[in-house]
């Protein structure tokens, strides 16, 4: 227990202090006026930074109409579908297509309840005790629909994928949270079940196997029954019509997505010391299919992954996936990401001065949201980045019909994760991918959800 008697309490007399020192600059007055009224980021918006920020692009992947994850932290199976569909549309010839997001959702969470089953049981037999730091970790991350890229490919390697049109967004697709909190409810109390069962293997399976089918039945209320095949035809962009008959998820995947997505080797930035460059780096308990992939990234410099998402949109033009941090200095409403675009110590008067390795040490900063490359502003000298075009899945009605600007330093201090394919490697990091990976525990910040 801490001692908490040599700390020193807050004071009537500190406050009074405080709020003199506050009123005795006038600067603090004018700031609080302004953001009581327009609200910090109106205030602290960057003027010239705002307007300087081009949105012009020497490389643009055109990847039609933006898409809306809603209510939901869908956007790693929105952004891995973006890339998916840019194939799926050059192979079928149109100039509109749309994946099933709410397909990859419904086999993702039956997976991941039976992993989150079977991976508590296996702890519970191997006598964790249920309140250690591992299970309550895993009790309180159950049931999120944040995800990585290898995960994604687990679930269409295993289901396939189907066009939207044969499985529609329902009102729990496009708004989770009432599922996920029945789903979170039976998973615990199957937790509950196995701990009282004591060692009981036979008891566990059985709780085990009610708990699946319950969820099943939870999935399918809420977002419907998936297809096992369909009938598939479609009227390309010149008007000529096809007809590819009855034709499985898997088929079609395999089929009208083939360019080597499972494959892909995940890039990451983990900026701290102890955990060198060109190393390969696993989340323990971190996981979606059993039998899957394991989720496991290839540490590597921010000037390394820039350089293969601009060599795959100039070479390849085709989207590239990725994880970042989202939220810090964005303007959403606008579309656009830079290290400078709001000036907040100013207003507060405050300096805010940590380096990325600090921020993720200390728990300032950690992936948040998956999106797609889709564009890049390349200098003259071929080779030098100046800024990004980004797909999100927020909708059209913000940013550039749904498109983000992202400068180039922004990548280097919030992106952490890229996709691409393991061909691009040099020889060493090959090497490193066959190596076995350090594995950090399931609350490191390099296991956070897209």
């Amino acid at each position: 227990m801490t001692d908490t008697t040599s700390f020193t309490p807050l004071t009537p007399s500190m406050i009074d202090g405080y709020t003199e020192a506050f009123d005795a600059r006038e600067a603090n007055r004018i700031a609080m006026n302004a953001v009581v009224n327009a609200g910090i980021d109106d205030v602290a918006r960057n003027y010239d930074r705002a307007r300087t920020l081009q949105r012009r692009f020497s490389v643009t992947v055109d990847n039609g109409e933006v898409t809306n994850q809603r209510r939901s932290g869908r956007c790693w199976l929105f952004s891995s579908l973006n890339v998916a569909r840019f194939v799926a549309k050059r192979n079928l010839g149109l100039k509109t297509f749309e994946f099933s997001q709410n397909y990859a959702m419904y086999f993702d969470k039956l997976e991941r309840c039976n992993y989150f089953l079977q991976d508590l049981a296996a702890l519970a037999l191997a006598g964790e005790p249920e309140d250690s730091r591992l299970v309550q970790t895993l009790l309180h991350d159950v049931m999120g629909d944040g995800g990585q890229w290898t995960m994604a490919m687990n679930v269409y390697k295993k289901y396939g994928a189907v066009p939207k049109d044969f499985f529609p967004e329902t009102a729990s697709s496009q708004n989770t949270g009432q599922m996920n909190t029945s789903l979170r409810t039976l998973l615990r109390q199957a937790v509950c079940r196995i701990w009282q069962a004591q060692g009981d293997a036979a008891r566990i399976g059985k709780v085990i196997d009610a708990t699946r089918e319950a969820a099943h039945r939870i999935l399918t209320i809420h977002l419907g029954e998936p297809p096992k095949s369909f009938f598939w035809e479609w009227t390309d962009e010149d008007g000529e019509f096809h007809r590819d008959g009855e034709i499985t998820p898997q088929e079609f995947w395999n089929k009208y997505v083939d360019a080597g997505l499972e494959d892909y080797v995940c890039l990451v930035d983990d900026p701290r010391a102890e955990h060198p460059k060109g190393t390969k780096i696993g989340i323990e308990h971190l996981g979606n299919v059993v039998g899957g992939d394991p989720t496991e990234y290839l540490n590597v410099p921010a000037a390394f992954m820039k350089d293969c998402v601009r060599r795959i949109l100039t070479e390849q033009g085709i989207p590239v996936w990725f994880g970042a941090d989202c939220h810090p200095m964005m303007d959403r409403k606008n579309g656009a990401w830079a290290t400078d675009l709001f000036e907040y110590g100013r207003v507060y008067d405050t300096v805010f001065d940590m380096d990325k390795e600090e921020r993720v040490r200390f728990a300032d900063s950690a992936m948040n949201h998956a999106m797609a490359f889709v564009g890049v502003d390349v200098a003259d000298d071929g080779t030098t980045t100046n800024r990004w075009r980004v797909e999100n899945s927020w909708g059209s009605d913000i940013a550039d019909k749904g498109y983000f600007t992202m400068d180039d330093p922004w990548f280097d201090e919030y992106v952490y994760e890229v996709a691409v394919p393991k061909s691009m490697l040099p020889a060493e990091y090959l090497e490193a991918l066959d190596r076995p990976a350090i594995m950090l525990p399931a609350w490191d910040p390099m296991g956070a959800l897209a």
